[in-house]
């Protein structure tokens, strides 16, 4: 059994801005195309259709559409396939998973009164996982030119801290009583993979204790989780011709990272480090809170426009976190062992730190659709989202660098997606494209998405079966390591989606 260890930091430290960085940000701020199978088969371009339970997340005006009370359920598989390439060597990995990620309920209510002009008031609850975050990544291959001692050595070294940390603090503390930069150091000088420098021992200055050569390095990545949103919505109709509706949001995350790192060399095979295995935990979990509203106008009975708003997200999130080093190599200790020599590092300590609070950025969304009498439609849907604009806080020396950075790599990005379908008699065909920006200025950090969906329906009267399936493609190069050690992988991430909607009348 593990120990726990609650640290409740409550004066100035660097402890939480360590703990964060700026993709962590963008697991909540990206939300993922989800939802009903009809939402999901039309790429999501449903913002000035409305008429579906997922269309209500794009534009709440959404639930005015429907003409009776109804509830819905959907059961999705999804795949993440992730193509790998580091210093040439490619490596392929699958995780499927299955989920009931969608289920909601509506209830209308018309006004009796024909000479009222307010026709319509909807209430409507609906629930959505809008990302799954379940995924795993192999990649190997033979670093010709960094070791991970590098990252260890960037804490331990003054660079981005302007100061130098002592050799007996990291001689006599304990993990647990250390700082996120100082924990890294302590790590690296207790499993020696760095020593202070012998030519500088006054100066509390550190080298790395690997010679120069090939570095052959394995990286395992495996997360499991989810963002879930449970939207309250009440919308209205005022003649025939407007449609109005607002969304209270709570949502909801559990995201669990694992990552093991592995690395061996020969380069020098009669002293310092030979091999290593660096493995981290971390597990994000809390709540947040938004708003929605939008409108739809019917310009004529066929030409239909959107537009909506969705506030940021504000979360409320903690954060657990362990991790463990063993190390092998010779001429360890003093006085140093000629003989191969294994260390272990283990916190054993599951550390919890103090709640923060994270600021996704809002998100503008505009719409337009025509509809082909009782034949089929086409819709398409562009929204606007500044990913510049997320923030930790609090916006102290916490997490002020941290902010920098994002303010600094992050940029706006739009996203277009496109829907159509055609009815023959109770069958619907379905089909979809979607495009999104990279967050990213750098857009080798991450690419642009490029997705298509396709899908049908059958309407059985009071019931409706709905069956999508939609494709997704995205590639990034994102390092192992925030810092000192920043080798990444090229990386191809394909998302195959199948969803299967059950709808009722009631």
């Amino acid at each position: 059994m593990k120990n726990l260890l609650t640290l409740l930091l409550t004066f100035l430290s660097v402890s939480n801005f360590f703990a964060q960085t700026v993709s962590d940000a963008l697991i909540y701020a990206n939300d993922n195309l989800s939802g009903t199978a009809r939402f999901r088969s039309m790429s999501g371009a449903f913002g000035a259709l409305g008429g579906d339970f997922s269309a209500i997340n794009v534009n709440p005006a959404g639930s005015a559409i429907f003409l009776n009370n109804q509830v819905a359920l959907t059961l999705s598989s999804f795949n993440v396939r992730n193509k790998a390439s580091y210093f040439g060597n490619n490596l392929t990995t699958n995780q499927t998973t299955f989920d009931i990620n969608q289920a909601g309920g509506i209830l209308v209510f018309n006004n009796q009164n024909e000479k009222n002009d307010w026709k319509k008031f909807v209430l409507a609850v609906n629930y959505e996982n809008t990302s799954n975050l379940d995924n795993s990544m192999d990649t190997f291959g033979l670093n010709p030119r960094n070791s991970i001692a590098n990252y260890f050595l960037s804490y331990a070294n003054p660079g981005l801290f302007n100061s130098t940390i002592p050799v007996s603090l990291l001689e006599n503390s304990f993990y647990e009583d250390l700082d996120i930069r100082n924990q890294q150091a302590y790590l690296g000088y207790q499993g020696y993979i760095i020593n202070v420098d012998p030519n500088n021992p006054a100066d509390d200055t550190y080298v790395a204790n690997v010679s120069n050569g090939d570095f052959y390095q394995e990286h395992y990545l495996e997360s499991r989780g989810f963002n879930g949103k449970l939207s309250f919505n009440v919308a209205t109709q005022y003649k025939d011709k407007f449609f109005f509706g607002l969304n209270l949001n709570s949502h909801f995350t559990d995201y669990t990272r694992t990552t093991s790192f592995y690395e061996e060399n020969d380069n020098s095979p009669n002293s310092g480090l030979r091999r290593l295995v660096f493995e981290n935990y971390l597990n994000t979990y809390g709540n947040g809170f938004s708003f929605q509203f939008g409108a739809i106008a019917k310009i004529t009975e066929s030409f239909r426009t959107g537009l909506s708003y969705e506030s940021p997200t504000w979360y409320r999130l903690t954060d657990e976190k362990q991790q463990l080093l063993q190390t092998a190599g010779y001429n360890y200790g003093i006085p140093a062992d000629p003989n191969l020599t294994e260390v272990v590092v283990d916190s054993n300590i599951l550390l919890i730190y103090p709640a923060y609070r994270l600021q996704t950025p809002g998100r503008w969304t505009g719409s337009l659709a025509y509809v082909f009498g009782k034949k089929g439609l086409i819709s398409v849907d562009y929204s606007l989202k500044d990913y510049s604009n997320a923030r930790f806080s609090p916006k102290d020396s916490f997490f002020r660098p941290l902010n920098q950075q994002i303010n600094n790599q992050l940029n706006s990005a739009s996203e277009v997606r496109i829907g159509a379908e055609y009815r023959i008699k109770q069958l619907s065909l379905r089909g979809g494209y979607r495009y999104e920006q990279s967050p990213y200025q750098n857009k080798k950090v991450v690419g642009d998405l490029t997705g298509f969906s396709t899908g049908f329906g059958y309407n059985f009267g009071n019931t409706r079966l709905d069956m999508a399936y939609a494709y997704s493609q995205r590639k990034s190069q994102q390092p192992f390591f925030t810092q000192g050690f920043t080798d990444a992988p090229r990386v191809t991430t394909q998302n195959n989606t199948i969803s299967l909607s059950l709808l009722f009348e009631l």
